[in-house]
């Protein structure tokens, strides 16, 4: 089943919406940081399935985030990258690799 980003912040709120707000935006975020983390040793690895997973505990925990603090991540990802790049407005970015966006 696709999903957009936004199918995915109105599912993960559905699913998991009550638990997330008793657990609250400190300790959610201290979630996120270790799917990060766990993501980090996965992009090391050679397993291909689990490097999914950890991309998609990440997304979700992102969503969830966006979630507890009422952002909607598909307008807020439009309104900064869908012009293009942030920093020089270009598609391709034009401004190299030692710039971050």
């Amino acid at each position: 089943m696709a999903m957009s980003l936004a199918d995915i912040q109105r599912h993960i709120e559905l699913t998991f919406g009550a638990n997330d707000r008793q657990r609250g935006i400190d300790g959610t975020f201290m979630w996120f940081l270790e799917e990060v983390g766990e993501l980090a040793g996965a992009l090391r690895g050679r397993d291909a399935q689990a490097l999914a997973m950890e991309f998609a505990d990440v997304q979700v925990w992102l969503a969830t985030l966006a979630n507890l603090s009422g952002v909607d991540l598909t307008a807020a990802v439009a309104q900064k990258y869908g012009a293009g790049c942030p920093g020089c407005g270009g598609t391709p970015c034009r401004c190299g690799t030692s710039e971050k966006p």
